[in-house]
């Protein structure tokens, strides 16, 4: 079977974006779960300057697609990949030509971290992407707990509770979320642009994104976020985003900040809800643990080097 690539002429147009969401489709019948990442869809939405796409085909057919994006904050040598291929298509060399093609065009567009988000990958998987040169840099916990929780938040003396208020909020939840996420790939050092693409995003309720305040402002977040059902998973209500600014560390605001966000969504239809943590974050794995989340899948970014060319 012989496999062409070539650059998507505009990914972002229907005819392309329908295809690309059949492959993700496909792909997550094939193995129960996303193909392509969050920042792949955001990008797609609204491209970044040096995005591209490229398609491979075997004749007049698409059999997978990969996407590559510098990250929108201020890590501006990082970039991140996504891939999608049709269960049908020679995985092997399908996916050695669509890597192959987003490694060039991050070389020509000036080099940098390449970052391959990859769902629990099984044995083959990872041993095809360490083949292409990638080593794992991190592991990630998709983690899950029947709602609602038993539980009610109880809040410290002196903090209190409301909704975060785009354009009011920005600039100081900005402030807190980078000194919480600091030397964070993707939720580190964010700028305006970031968090307004966030919240242009078709998901964004600010009615699910409650702040912790104190005498001084903001000390603590839960950005929350409904996924709606599908054929695999009912609707879940996902901590998308959760921190302390350091002058919060050790008042215990994590957990009540993380039951009052799913309570709120519980109280909206979700039936599980759902978050993600680092593996080796020991402290939010013991609160996420004593809430009663468990391990649902281990997701992995693998991270490559690509110097300029």
């Amino acid at each position: 079977m012989s496999i062409d690539v070539a650059p998507a002429v505009d990914a972002a147009s229907t005819q392309d974006r329908t295809i690309i969401e059949a492959l993700d489709r496909s792909s997550r019948t094939a193995t129960g779960h996303e193909a392509l990442n969050e920042a792949v869809w955001i990008d797609l939405d609204d491209p970044q300057p040096g995005s591209a796409g490229f398609f491979a085909s075997d004749g007049d057919r698409r059999i997978g697609y990969a996407h590559v994006a510098r990250l929108d904050n201020d890590a501006s040598d990082t970039w991140t990949l996504g891939v999608a291929i049709d269960p049908s298509a020679p995985l092997d060399a399908t996916a050695t030509a669509l890597i192959d093609a987003a490694v060039k065009h991050v070389a020509r567009s000036g080099g940098g971290t390449l970052v391959f988000w990859r769902f629990s990958p099984d044995e083959a998987e990872d041993s095809r992407i360490r083949a292409l040169g990638f080593t794992v840099a991190r592991e990630l916990f998709q983690m899950r707990v029947p709602l609602p929780l038993a539980e009610t938040a109880e809040w410290p003396a002196g903090v209190a509770v409301r909704i975060f208020e785009p354009g009011r909020d920005d600039a100081e939840w900005l402030a807190v979320n980078n000194r919480a996420f600091a030397g964070h790939a993707e939720q580190g050092a964010w700028t305006q642009a970031t968090l307004q693409r966030r919240l242009a995003e078709p998901w964004f309720d600010p009615s699910l994104f409650l702040l912790a305040v104190d005498e001084q402002g903001v000390v603590g977040f839960n950005w929350g976020k409904l996924h709606p059902p599908t054929d695999d998973d009912p609707e879940l209500g996902e901590i998308f985003v959760i921190g302390v600014d350091d002058r919060g560390r050790g008042l215990g605001l994590g957990r009540p900040l993380a039951i009052a966000g799913l309570d709120l969504m519980a109280r909206r239809g979700a039936t599980m809800g759902m978050l993600y943590s680092a593996a080796d974050n020991e402290p939010a794995l013991r609160l996420y643990r004593s809430l009663g989340f468990t391990v649902y899948r281990v997701d992995r970014a693998y991270e490559r080097t690509i110097e300029p060319k």
